[in-house]
This record gives C-alpha cells, structure tokens and sequence, in this order.
C-alpha cells in the first residue's frame, strides 16, 4: 500500500504545482507550520512563540483543522480575540490550548483551511494568519513554509504510511522554506547533525533551525491557579499521565529537570479523558504514595473541570529559538506584506 499512497501524495502535489488544482491567496500573508511524519513534532509550542513573535508588529490569528472536536461547521471560532467560547470537545483540544495560551488572538478551526482564512480576511479579524498543521494543506498558499521535525524521530524508518510515518514522501521538502527541528538534545545531539547534514546535502537552499524545549515551570490546578518553579516541586513525588504523540519526550524532560516520577500513564494522542480515567489515575498515584499529578497544558485542558483528590500541576514549557531563527521568521513575513500591500 505505501507505493500507492506514496504516488498519490506525489500526483497531488504536482497537481497544485501545476495548476491543475489551484491553491488560493489571500490578502494576508499565512505561515504554515507543518511536518512530513505523523505524530508529534511540538507544531502547538511552536505555532505559539511564532504567534508571540509576530504578534509584537502585526495582529494575528490561527486557523486550524480543530482534529479531535466534534463541530463540523465550515468555520467554527474557538475564540474570538477577547474570549475561549468552546471547549476542546467541541473545538479539539490544541486549539482550545491555543485559544487559551493566546489571548487577544483569534482562533478559527475549518476542515477547509481557505474558507477560515476567508473569513479572518472578511471580518478584519487579523492582518496574518498562522495556519497550524498545514504543511499538506495545499489549498491555501502561504507565504512562510515551516517544516518540523522532531530531534528522537527525525524521519523515521523513511518510508511513507501506511508502512511508516511520513505523510508524504521525502522530495516533498522542497516546498519548505525552512526546516525545523525540536527537541534537540545532549543525547540526539551527534544523529541530529548527520540529518542536518543530509537535509542541507539534498535542499541546500533551506535553511535549518534547532529549537530546544525546557520545563520553565508549572501551573498549580485550583480555583485560584498559581504560578511555581521547577524548584517547589523538586523532592516530591510525582505521576506524570498525558496523551501526546511523544509521551517519553514528556517524562523525560520532567526527569531532566530533576523530577521524581514516581509513577506514569501514557494514553492515545488526544485521549478524552473521562471521570474513570481520573480516577483510576489518583488511585495509581496514591498507591505509589505520590503527591500529585503532573501532566502537560494540551491534556490539561481537557481534565480541568473534573474532580481529583490529589493537586495537579501542569507543566510549562518554553521554547528557546535562535535570534537567526527569529530574525528570518520576521523578515520573510514583512517582505511577504509588502509585497501583498503592492498588489492592492
């Protein structure tokens, strides 16, 4: 089957290259950010320093698909710049984290990605759109083309699904306008710079970036949420759960910043999380004599309004990016509004 599918995923993309489907521009520039495999590559941590970064000289939203919630409108707004409206089984739970993580910026999710951005650009809504998850999504051109990669699986086995993890296969990296990679590490470090290496070799064009991931610290669950360090958890003990696609990179990185993980519970990637669930998790906790829960802010949103006997804190991340990095993030998109302005 991965044959098959591997032509057909090249048949459509020479299709949008060639015309014959047409991919349409708006009057606002639109980054994408995407990736080639499937499962997780931190697209939700990213898409949020992008919005902060460029929300310091122009007024963005973000539109995506909203995988996982249960709206099928054609356009369905998760918030609205001043307020989260829907919850993540309506919207899904990365817009939702998205919307909450983002205030003052709009959040549009849409099976078509055009028909979102038409209406951002109709309402006045924003002068830019970050389009999360939308490196397949050629209906809608874009200005800025991020890829991204995650520093433990870079490629994987390199073979394209159903056979492996790519969703496309690798000659679709030359629609990129710069590669990613996340999550670099001490101990990916040396596999890290092979692949640059051979990315660089074949798509010497495209520039790469690392982007690094580290606990800055966490959210105390509560009526009155409070803001700790790293330091005020250390020494106790701890049960991480969370449903991501990369659920070790997650206990990993809470064990590297001197965490005691006492127990853990790794479920599906956007697991909906019931009352049982909950409870059979405090219950695993108790029973390894641990403190509380930890979890990440994606799985948060979806397990804060039910009942715990236990605290839960909720890990923060920040995203540590290159001046470079920044530097060509911002000066893209000013040359891609110009000349957008030009053409009015």
């Amino acid at each position: 089957m991965a044959p098959f599918y591997s032509l057909a995923m090249r048949l459509r993309a020479a299709l949008y290259a060639n015309g014959l489907f047409s991919s349409e521009k708006l009057s606002l520039p639109v980054i994408s950010i995407g990736n080639l495999t499937m499962g997780g590559t931190g697209k939700t941590p990213v898409v949020m320093y992008i919005v902060r970064l460029l929300g310091q000289e122009y007024k963005p939203a973000v539109i995506s698909r909203g995988y996982g919630g249960k709206s099928v409108k054609p356009v369905t707004i998760v918030s609205d710049g001043q307020s989260v409206l829907l919850g993540p089984d309506a919207a899904g739970d990365e817009p939702v984290l998205l919307a909450q993580a983002l205030p003052g910026v709009p959040v549009l999710t849409g099976a078509k990605r055009v028909k979102t951005g038409r209406h951002i650009e109709a309402g006045r809504l924003a002068d830019l759109i970050v389009m999360d998850d939308g490196f397949q999504h050629l209906a809608l051109a874009r200005d800025l083309n991020l890829v991204l990669f995650s520093g433990d699986e870079l490629l994987g086995d390199g073979w394209v699904f159903p056979g492996g993890v790519l969703r496309e296969p690798v000659s679709a990296l030359g629609r990129a306008d710069a590669f990613i990679i996340t999550g670099v590490t001490e101990q990916n470090k040396a596999k890290v710079e092979k692949f640059k290496d051979r990315l660089g070799h074949r798509f010497s064009d495209t520039p790469i970036f690392d982007i690094h991931y580290r606990i800055a610290g966490f959210v105390a669950h509560g009526t009155d949420p409070q803001q700790l360090p790293v330091a005020a958890l250390l020494g106790k003990k701890l049960f991480g759960f969370c449903g991501i696609a990369k659920p070790e990179g997650f206990f990993s990185a809470l064990r590297g910043a001197g965490l005691l993980l006492s127990g853990m519970q790794a479920f599906a990637d956007h697991h909906r999380y019931s009352e049982n669930d909950l409870r059979l998790l405090s219950e695993g906790a108790q029973q390894a004599g641990c403190d509380g829960l930890v979890t990440t802010a994606k799985d948060f949103v979806k397990v804060k309004n039910m009942s715990v006997p236990l605290p839960i804190w909720v890990a923060q991340l920040n995203l540590i990016a290159s001046h470079d990095f920044d530097m060509f993030v911002l000066g893209t998109v000013r040359r891609a509004g110009a000349a957008l302005n030009a053409d009015i």
